[in-house]
């Protein structure tokens, strides 16, 4: 059950749901035909206590086969299959990688032989691009004229290192995309209400941004903390990529102000599962 993104000017979503498994998809990627896309929440699983139901981490503590039959469930919903599903390695890098028929099923049903990804980009038909949240930001990219998606996750340190116009670049280079092609959303994840950071993270950001936007992306508090908008900041990013304005969408689903359906680290701290973005190029 596709649930969309299409709530205006909400941050606060899911007052009831149906007992099934439920996930947020972009009706901008939908209306393309190409893809299989949604970002999970933490209903419709069999996962117990503070990971209940829907955890989607096998490194978190929960039981395996839970999270085996999590990903099952969640897969069925969007129409992929594990055994096609390839999984992130995320330590906050940009690092960004291209994913083959060989990667088919890693950290899903099989092992993983690389680490430091926090991008994945192919132009394989059936292979599931899997990226893990749990308030960071996930960013989508397809491109259908050349038929090539992107998935890469975006905290704070991918934003400052704009691991977005990294994962165009690569689009580029190795596939021939033209960013105006590449429609563009940025998923959900914390809103600027919810996210404070300290100084030294606000002076990444004014060196990795211009100075115009500055009061765009964050604010001043009282107490000498900061408010900041890692939304607009992708957003900035998908736009000095090349990207189209008319081809981006941004979420206004927060995962704090939702963290009861949706799993939030500033909410719950490690006593928690994780959300996962899925991209996949239809067959």
């Amino acid at each position: 059950m596709s649930l969309g993104l299409v709530y205006k000017n909400k941050k606060h979503i899911f007052d009831e749901i149906e007992k099934e498994t439920p996930y947020l998809s972009y009706p901008l990627f939908e209306d393309t035909g190409l893809v299989n896309q949604g970002f999970s929440t933490r209903l419709g699983g069999v996962s117990k206590g503070y990971y209940a139901s829907l955890n989607l981490s096998f490194d978190r503590g929960d039981r395996k086969e839970a999270v085996a039959e999590n990903f099952r469930r969640i897969g069925n919903a969007i129409g992929v299959r594990c055994e096609d599903m390839v999984l992130s390695k995320q330590t906050h890098t940009t690092n960004v990688r291209i994913v083959t028929e060989e990667d088919r099923g890693k950290g899903i049903v099989r092992d993983r032989d690389y680490t430091d990804v926090d991008g994945l980009v192919t132009d394989v038909p059936g292979l599931c691009l899997v990226t893990t949240y749990a308030d960071c930001v996930p960013l989508y990219f397809v491109d259908p004229v050349r038929k090539v998606i992107g998935l890469s996750h975006s905290g704070w340190r991918g934003t400052v290192g704009k691991i977005g116009r990294k994962t165009v670049e690569l689009m580029h280079s190795r596939f021939g995309s033209d960013p105006g092609d590449i429609l563009a959303a940025v998923g959900p994840s914390v809103c600027m209400e919810c996210y404070e950071v300290s100084y030294d993270v606000i002076g990444r950001f004014k060196e990795s941004f211009d100075e115009k936007y500055w009061d765009q992306l964050f604010y001043e508090k009282p107490d000498g903390k900061y408010q900041l908008d890692l939304w607009r900041a992708n957003e900035l990013i998908f736009l000095e990529s090349g990207i189209d304005p008319e081809h981006i969408a941004v979420t206004n689903v927060c995962t704090h102000c939702n963290s009861k359906i949706l799993y939030s680290h500033r909410a719950s701290g490690d006593r928690r599962g994780n959300l996962c973005a899925f991209l996949a190029l239809k067959k």
